[in-house]
């Protein structure tokens, strides 16, 4: 399998945590590469697997607080490849989705690096795997639909999670929906989001350290949840769930 190649960096994903579910490609990167620049929430069981001789460098966030700021990981990846290192940008997930490899990406453009976009499983095909749920189905889900609560600063507090009517036959994942779920609540009631629709919040998902909690929408603002890294699925794909559903909001 080909190495990490010298001046080049790597956009990796790492998948939900479990490292079963790396990539071929991925596992080769974290043995050969020079550098690996790791998001805070990356496995240990993952990291683990980076060979000894690589220079690992936690670039994520403690506390909500970063470590270092996005233009700095920038200046960091190009510094690091134009002095011959081989940088793997390692990504929980996928770098696609809601990972900032757009700004990544363009930064690495502009100082003509050169760089590989290596995909991981994103969190929401983990979760329906793990909880044994299809996030479409013929009879109940032909949407399937992603977004995040998380923000741009500049953008925070200025743009409701969702404006519109959300089709009665889609799965919405929310990625990053952070502690307030009364305010996703109720941003999705005013969009008239069916009150009775399943939800399901899952934390660490494909993980030993995994939990989830079922409810329906008319329930979620006050659903105790897990920590971080935190899912939130809400369809009727995820009705086989609610065995356990505390009874709804009076």
């Amino acid at each position: 399998m080909k190495p990490a190649q010298k001046g080049t960096v790597y956009l990796v994903g790492a998948g939900p945590g479990d490292p079963d579910l790396l990539t071929m490609r991925a596992a080769s990167l974290l043995q050969t590469a020079d550098v690996v620049l790791h998001d805070g929430l990356i496995s240990q069981e993952i990291l683990d697997l980076v060979h000894p001789g690589v220079t690992l460098t936690n670039v994520g966030k403690l506390c909500g607080r970063p470590k270092i700021t996005q233009a700095g990981i920038n200046a960091l990846m190009i510094e690091l490849a134009t002095t011959r290192n081989s940088v793997v940008r390692l990504k929980s997930g996928d770098p696609l989705v809601f990972g900032r490899a757009g700004e990544e990406i363009a930064a690495l453009r502009a100082a003509s690096i050169p760089f590989e976009i290596v995909p991981g499983v994103t969190a929401a095909l983990a979760a329906g795997a793990v909880l044994g749920l299809p996030l479409t189905d013929r009879a109940s889900a032909s949407k399937l639909i992603f977004c995040t609560a998380s923000q741009a600063a500049d953008k925070i507090g200025s743009t409701p999670l969702w404006t519109g009517p959300i089709p009665d036959d889609a799965t919405l994942v929310i990625y990053m929906p952070g502690r307030d779920l009364a305010r996703i609540a109720s941003e999705l009631a005013d969009a008239h989001v069916n009150p009775d629709m399943p939800c399901c919040a899952i934390s660490h998902i494909a993980t030993p350290r995994q939990t989830h909690i079922s409810c329906r929408l008319i329930s979620l603002a006050t659903l105790h949840c897990g920590p971080a890294p935190l899912l939130l699925l809400i369809g009727r794909a995820m009705e086989s769930l609610l065995d356990n559903d505390p009874p709804p909001v009076p």
